[in-house]
């Protein structure tokens, strides 16, 4: 069946698109990867709830684990109460951990199901924050919370670190204590500053390079305590120079959502042991899940053309969705979830439906399509006609 329907273009002009992708099928995963993937997870937001969405989140239960279930089913490991999940951005503190409990709770039931949980200091006040002292008790009671509940953790860079630190020392005394008293390896999370402004200059350091000597310091002074580090930084070569100075057993996960496909491939450098390639742990994956699936599966039987031929079409879309203002790349990635059936309606927590412009949706629904990831072709055209002409615009 061909589907066609009116969308704006950049010059602000109306033309008819045709769908023409044949999209991936959302089959399971059969065998196992060679990497380490995972999908930071979205929250699916409870359109019903009697809130005021800009101060309150109000989460929808049922589907937000249903997505996981959903994931997990793909292969793939859910990232929990990440930014993709809002973090920061609508999920406050209480939430997230509850989050986390139902996550782990359904995880049992999924031989498997691989779960890492987002642990920060997101519910102190930062306009009261003033020492270092209180990030760390800040860090204590998250990780206490998490690991109650049999969590592994992922430790989120923290605003209030940021705010307060007057030089890597800091940093260093900080990592220190949390790294020493994890019950077992976690992943550090390195968030640019492009992700959240608030994270500018993290390890104490403006440029890049000194601040990875920062990380790679703590690093190595804990080795038996960091499984690897997720950075987000969007530069490929920043990413690969990182990862070939880690330790060896400690993983580089990618967080770069513009160059994912060649860096879970890897740079022939030396061999898998000495970090020529990247394990994953990435948003654009909640949004390209089939295609993140059957690409991994790819490069398990040694297929890495198949690889590249599944993911190369998903980078155009995941750059796009992730364009500056890049922190409300969540709004994206919600909007497929939407498009694809995964959930009713496209409200979100925070009320962050609204940080992306009409002809942003309008490049993502063509970008999508030409991915081959709008898994029910009929439902997203219907969908997406009714926000046009929510907009004014209807099709003949």
């Amino acid at each position: 069946m061909t589907h066609s329907i009116v969308l704006p273009t950049a010059d602000r002009s109306l033309q008819t698109y045709t769908v023409s992708g044949t999209p991936l099928n959302a089959k399971p995963a059969a065998g196992a990867f060679n990497r380490i993937a995972y999908s930071a997870a979205h929250v699916v937001a409870d359109p019903l709830a009697l809130n005021d969405p800009w101060l309150s989140s109000a989460v929808d239960w049922d589907k937000t684990i249903a997505y996981r279930q959903y994931l997990w089913s793909l292969g793939l490991g859910v990232a929990e109460a990440m930014d993709t999940a809002q973090r920061g951005m609508g999920l406050d503190w209480p939430t997230s951990l509850e989050l986390i409990r139902r996550s782990l709770d359904a995880a049992k039931d999924v031989p498997g199901a691989m779960v890492a949980s987002g642990c920060g200091t997101d519910h102190l006040d930062l306009d009261r924050v003033t020492s270092v002292d209180e990030v760390i008790a800040a860090y204590d009671l998250q990780m206490e919370a998490i690991e109650a509940l049999g969590g592994k953790l992922i430790v989120m860079a923290s605003r209030a670190l940021a705010r307060v630190a007057k030089g890597p020392r800091d940093y260093v005394r900080v990592y220190d204590h949390i790294l020493s008293q994890a019950a077992q390896p976690v992943v550090l999370h390195w968030l640019g500053d492009m992700f959240d402004p608030a994270l500018a200059g993290y390890w104490g350091r403006a440029q890049v390079d000194e601040a990875m000597d920062v990380a790679l310091d703590v690093i190595a002074a804990h080795v038996d305590k960091v499984d690897g580090i997720k950075i987000s930084l969007l530069d490929k070569d920043k990413e690969i120079a990182m990862r070939r100075r880690l330790p060896a057993g400690v993983r580089m996960y990618t967080g770069d959502d513009f160059n994912y496909a060649e860096l879970i491939a890897g740079d022939g450098f030396g061999d898998e042991a000495n970090h020529g390639k990247s394990d994953a742990l990435l948003g654009i994956f909640d949004a390209i899940a089939p295609a993140a699936s059957q690409a991994l599966q790819a490069l398990a039987q040694g297929d890495q053309a198949r690889f590249h031929a599944i993911l190369a079409p998903t980078v155009p879309l995941s750059r796009h969705i992730f364009q500056a203002p890049t922190r409300f790349y969540k709004t994206g990635v919600v909007f497929m979830a939407w498009l694809n059936g995964h959930q009713d309606h496209f409200a979100m927590v925070g009320g962050q439906q609204s940080a992306r412009s009409l002809q942003h949706f309008a490049e993502l629904f063509r970008l999508a399509d030409q991915a081959q990831v709008l898994v029910k072709p009929d439902l997203a055209v219907q969908r997406m006609r009714t926000l046009m002409a929510m907009h004014g615009i209807t099709s003949v």
